[in-house]
């Protein structure tokens, strides 16, 4: 079956769209995500993915779970039109003479989507793991400073917002410091896109009628969470190692790293293999309706049908 020719102005639309619904759904789990990766043994604040949301509520409030979600629901937009445009540019462009896209192809334009969207995503990445961890890092203190002499001093929770971050570390580092951990955002999103695209276009596919037919809604929001999570769990050791590059701010005696080799040392060394599974459920509870959404929404064609409709009223 050969790949039909895409509107890229429409898929830029669509994958917008599906990011700024996903996100706002999800968002909650991945901050529980962010906090359960970054925590090191002997410095454990929450045990799972409901008692860090449960303590996330007491202390910082219903919108406590939001923190970092104004940087996620700007960027978003673009991160995901450039995922999904670019598979589908990639993919359009690997088609010839009409043949259905071999495995090896459908891959390599998933690895083609993935090292584009780093772009936005690891900016994006950069900041709001700094917001969402500050509640972690504030909690720590204060439970620090309550078990120390009454005569410690109390130590006052600051609450950074994404533009003092974004001019701290420009002016601190340059551009360079908003892009932190650029590698270990490559190895984890070159890999996914690779093991996404591919599975969610086949298990896509058994759900189409004919070869030229389109498969149902809720087959197409089935394979972006069935595929979506498969790769999320695939490649989240990358995810935690990219996550502890990336935080700032350290909690009382937790490691440093100086780059990805000393950081999966760091982790294997210190807190064993298993800790590269940290986060791995939440991270897959995010991933999977954040792509289902995003499949759906791209499928049906939102985009298309509004261009279509301001397109006919120009007429």
């Amino acid at each position: 079956m050969a790949e039909k020719q895409i509107s890229l102005p429409a898929k830029l639309i669509n994958g917008g769209i599906a990011g700024l619904i996903g996100v706002t759904c999800v968002f909650p789990i991945d901050l529980a995500k962010t906090r359960l990766q970054n925590q090191q043994n002997g410095q454990r604040m929450y045990t799972s993915m409901s008692d860090c949301l449960i303590k996330t509520i007491r202390s910082e409030g219903y919108f406590g779970m939001y923190r970092g979600a104004a940087v996620n629901l700007t960027l978003v937009t673009p991160e995901k039109a450039i995922k999904l445009a670019a598979n589908d540019f990639f993919r359009h462009h690997l088609a010839k003479d009409g043949k259905k896209l071999t495995l090896l192809k459908e891959m390599l334009a998933g690895c083609g989507a993935g090292t584009c969207q780093v772009i936005v995503t690891t900016p994006m990445e950069m900041l709001k793991i700094q917001l969402q961890d500050a509640g972690r890092i504030a909690a720590q203190k204060k439970l620090l400073a309550a078990q120390a002499p009454a005569s410690a001093a109390v130590v006052e929770e600051t609450r950074p917002t994404a533009t003092q971050l974004t001019r701290e570390l420009l002016r601190s580092r340059g551009v360079a410091g908003l892009y932190k951990g650029l590698g270990a955002t490559l190895l984890r999103d070159v890999p996914f896109s690779i093991v996404y695209f591919p599975l969610f276009a086949n298990l896509n596919q058994l759900g189409q009628s004919g070869p030229d037919g389109k498969s149902p809604f809720y087959v197409s929001f089935l394979s972006g969470c069935v595929a979506g999570s498969a790769a999320a769990v695939a490649v989240n050791p990358c995810d935690v190692v990219k996550t502890r590059l990336q935080s700032l701010q350290r909690g009382v005696n937790e490691d440093t790293y100086s780059g990805v080799l000393d950081c999966a040392r760091k982790i294997l060394r210190n807190e064993g293999p298993s800790a590269f599974l940290k986060g791995a459920y939440c991270r897959a509870l995010v991933i999977a309706p954040l792509f289902g959404i995003a499949q759906v929404v791209y499928f049906i064609g939102i985009a298309e049908y509004l261009l279509d409709a301001l397109q006919s009223r120009r007429d």
